[in-house]
């Protein structure tokens, strides 16, 4: 195996620059609805992508055959995609699918002395991992969905569904380009989710919660599956008692951790240096102005410890890095990958990702969040006379040519003289994401954060989102009942 020989063929037809993104992926799923065992399964995947770069053509060839026949094959194709000049990025796939030679091992061997790593926050140049979800058996998985399940239906007798999915991947990947870069990492995930439906005079209401980390299965000695189902099943209960969220603009603070995703959405995406080039953000052209509070500073962090969006290196092989987007609310910087980056004169943040050796990689969010303030939780809520308590988001969508945004509720109280009060029934967040960050009037000191899966361009990847408490003096409600 030569990396050497599949970079030098990659560039034989004149390409500019050349890059293998070799990939193995094992995971597993299990699925329990209503006390049965609806999905046990688990899967393996492996591959290489090879681009080549010439001018402002783009070719990009994938195959499952990581022998260096298979490899020289993609490089080929790429290379007579890019030569011939027509501008844009064309992807294919070469060889035969059910040859799979070779190995991610092989690659290492070829690469010289390379040992894959992971991100940690006990160790940040790489650790292995500790309990390697493969090394678990099936029935010791099982058995978390069946005792979280007793803990949900345990809560009331009004939970009538109970779904807990458990989910584990094992990702390995290398990276060589023609600059001389090689590079590896060596990426586990593993997550817990419950989702509640309690049933009522007032309906059906859902609740669920998540947990997960990029670790192995270690992650239960932390996590007590017995309270993510609880605390899933509490929110489901509340709901029945219900009152309509109010409609209009009143102040609303958002829980720690919880609020997260409005930044992954309301800003982040806008940041991303593919929508700045396209001009496609609101904020573009817009570094060194004041885009939001001067209580506003948003880091993407893709080493941040072993949140959702960790890893050491992105999937272009570029380090994770530290990247203060918003400092004190002033715009200091976009999120770069490697090749936007280049064009620009400048270099990679750490922010190219893809969803698998079949994707050309693009720029994206890794753990995005905001820093923690010096406000009192507790103080934030009682200067509200009247107002919105948001303890979990939901869903919601962006237009980052605008930044108006939609989120739901998925948990939420009223406040009234400074309380927290009753549970409000689903409703959205309604706003514009530049005018929002200008109205955020206090930061509390209680980060925490969530995880998620954040789709662009029909591509999905993990990432993490965080906050501390915080408020927003004003945003519209979409609810039923009168402010």
């Amino acid at each position: 195996m030569s990396i050497e020989r599949v970079l030098h063929r990659a560039l034989a037809k004149g390409g500019e620059f050349a890059e293998i993104f070799a990939e193995d992926r094992r995971q597993t799923a299990a699925v329990l609805d209503d006390r049965r065992v609806e999905d046990l399964s688990s899967g393996a995947d492996r591959g290489a992508g090879i681009r080549v770069v010439a001018g402002e053509t783009t070719g990009y060839a994938y195959t499952s055959d990581l022998s260096e026949r298979g490899l020289l094959e993609a490089a080929e194709a790429a290379s007579a995609i890019a030569s011939e000049g027509k501008g844009g990025t064309r992807i294919v796939h070469v060889g035969n699918s059910n040859l799979q030679g070779g190995s991610i091992e092989e690659l290492l061997e070829a690469a010289g002395d390379l040992s894959p790593r992971r991100s940690s926050p006990r160790d940040p140049q790489g650790s292995a991992m500790r309990m390697l979800p493969e090394t678990v058996s099936k029935a010791d998985k099982v058995n978390l969905l069946l005792r979280a399940d007793d803990a949900a239906r345990s809560a009331g007798g009004a939970i009538a569904q109970v779904t807990i999915s458990y989910a584990d991947s094992h990702r390995r990947i290398v990276v060589a380009n023609s600059d001389g870069l090689v590079s590896g990492d060596d990426q586990v995930r593993t997550r817990f989710i419950v989702s509640c439906v309690a049933i009522g005079d007032s309906g059906m209401q859902t609740g669920y919660d998540t947990a997960g980390k990029t670790v192995g299965f270690e992650l239960f000695n932390e996590v007590d599956v017995e309270d993510v189902a609880g605390n899933a099943a509490r929110i489901a209960l509340a709901k029945l008692d219900a009152r309509p969220a109010p409609t209009g603009v009143v102040p609303v603070v958002i829980k720690a951790g919880s609020g997260g995703i409005l930044f992954h959405e309301a800003c982040g995406h806008g940041l991303e240096a593919d929508h700045i080039l396209k001009n496609s953000s609101v904020y573009t052209n817009k570094i060194g102005e004041r885009v939001a509070s001067s209580l506003v500073t948003l880091v993407d962090d893709g080493g941040f410890g072993d949140e959702w969006g960790s890893y050491a290196i992105d999937d272009e092989g570029h380090p994770a890095q530290r990247n203060v987007l918003i400092a004190e609310g002033v715009l200091t910087d976009y999120m770069w990958d490697f090749l936007r980056a280049r064009k620009e004169g400048r270099t990679s943040s750490g922010n190219g990702r893809r969803q698998s050796y079949r994707h050309l990689p693009m720029v994206r969010m890794t753990n995005t969040f905001l820093l923690n303030g010096e406000d009192d939780e507790e103080a934030i809520i009682e200067e509200i006379p009247f107002g919105v308590y948001v303890a979990k988001l939901g869903g919601g969508q962006v237009d980052t040519a605008s930044g108006d945004f939609v989120f739901g509720m998925s948990e939420a109280y009223l406040i009234e003289r400074g309380k927290v009060g009753g549970t409000l029934r689903d409703a959205n967040l309604i706003g514009n994401g530049p005018e929002v960050l200008q109205r955020i009037d206090a930061v509390a000191g209680d980060f925490a954060m969530t995880q998620g899966t954040c789709g662009k361009d029909g591509q999905s990847v993990p990432v993490g989102c965080g906050q501390p408490t915080l408020r927003i003096s004003g945003i519209t409600i979409g609810g039923t009942a009168n402010a």
